[in-house]
């Protein structure tokens, strides 16, 4: 069960990852998770990616990609595994098919999770999160009992820049520069499947059941 998640930032494909991670016991692997890891354990690769990091660089795809390949070969991954966030562009893509195809292992699932951009506007712009907590909170979906305080510690709730409109329409231009290619890179090698993200979590999580199970 070797499977990407693909989709717009904001498109829910964080927590479908995590979903699909606790239901069949396989490890969810963000590239952010695997830097953090590395460079606390002080490993070769996490020193080449801090060094990079310091500078305010990005760090190359084919560090990227050592990171993620030395990730999905560690025993817990024996059954499988989610990536989520990686990779994020052709090159990633065919590095990562590659470094797999070395040790006869392809991706098997590529779920794309497809959201409109204004309905992704509308839901990263309507968070609120906690300053004291981290709690998030929508103000359409999921409102506070009060008005800006956090229903979890009290603490005041923020629009995060990251949230803000012109901010997410700013990721969103990225990703369709960047990230989508790879829908079509997934799809000519047959292991792409696109689900419509704009329907309730529950549903969304059962057409991915339905598709890992078929």
């Amino acid at each position: 069960m070797k499977i990407i998640m693909l989709g717009a930032p904001g498109a829910g494909k964080g927590t479908q990852a995590k979903q699909i991670a606790k239901t069949y016991g396989v490890p969810h692997i963000s590239t952010g998770d695997i830097f953090r890891a590395n460079i606390k354990e002080g490993t070769e690769l996490g020193k080449k990616a801090q060094g990079y990091m310091d500078q305010g660089l990005l760090v190359p795809d084919e560090l990227v990609c050592d990171l993620v390949v030395d990730r999905i070969h560690k025993d817990d991954c024996k059954e499988g595994y989610v990536l989520d966030g990686f990779p994020r562009t052709i090159p990633q893509a065919n590095a990562l098919d590659a470094a797999l195809a070395e040790n006869g292992e392809k991706i098997e699932f590529a779920i794309d999770i497809e959201v409109p951009d204004e309905n992704i506007i509308r839901r990263m712009s309507g968070r609120r999160s906690c300053k004291d907590c981290g709690a998030i909170f929508h103000v359409v979906y999921n409102p506070p009992k009060k008005e800006d305080e956090c229903d979890v510690c009290g603490g005041e709730l923020v629009l995060r820049d990251d949230d803000k409109e012109e901010t997410v329409k700013k990721r969103l231009d990225v990703y369709h520069e960047q990230t989508a290619p790879l829908i079509e890179h997934y799809k000519e090698a047959g292991s792409l499947y696109e689900i419509d993200g704009t329907q309730d979590i529950e549903v969304v999580f059962d057409k991915i059941k339905s598709i890992l199970e078929a």
